[in-house]
């Protein structure tokens, strides 16, 4: 099948949340203390989320080459590691919970569209990682996903739908492989 698509019909509505002067110059400072892995300051950069908007706890620890669309659509809790090269994509809103792990190359991805669509419309969905949640390296989590307590996203794995508590999941779709089981000794 081999038609052709008029993209001159595309629609996306999407509520930004910010003037275009704080959209540029979020631009530019994401570019220069985020994106750019010569900025190793964790603190530099929650003390910018901050002033952008984020909400952000304690103890947070954020690598370098992490890229963040919309600070002011998100919030983090504390005691939260994000690792080199995550993208937080929050088209809209992020809730990161306390003692959450984002490992490297994670993406955070709130925004789709609707591919049977002929104006391919854009749909949006909140993301929610509640306490304790771990999402692997290079794994993705997409809108309109709760990650429930302690769940964990294996590597390289897609979560589509919501995560249990406690259950570690894995492929793409990703599905439930077993329970997670922590121990409390030291």
């Amino acid at each position: 099948m081999n038609t052709k698509v008029d993209n001159s019909k595309y629609r996306t509505t999407i509520n930004i949340g910010a003037s275009k002067l704080k959209q540029v110059l979020w631009y530019f400072t994401n570019a220069f203390f985020f994106i750019n892995p010569l900025n190793p300051f964790s603190s530099l950069k929650i003390f910018l989320l901050r002033l952008f908007g984020a909400k952000i706890g304690k103890g947070v620890n954020i690598k370098p080459s992490v890229n963040i669309k919309f600070p002011w659509k998100l919030i983090i809790g504390n005691y939260v590691w994000i690792g080199e090269k995550v993208w937080i994509d929050n088209l809209g809103n992020i809730e990161i919970a306390d003692n959450v792990c984002l490992s490297q190359g994670a993406l955070l991805l709130c925004g789709s569209h609707n591919y049977k669509a002929e104006t391919f419309d854009l749909i949006i969905g909140e993301i929610k990682l509640e306490e304790g949640v771990w999402i692997s390296a290079k794994a993705v989590v997409t809108g309109g996903v709760t990650c429930k307590s302690h769940s964990v996203l294996s590597a390289n794995s897609v979560a589509a739908s919501n995560l249990e508590a406690f259950g570690i999941y894995q492929g793409n779709p990703a599905i439930k492989i077993r329970e997670r089981v922590i121990n409390n000794q030291l």
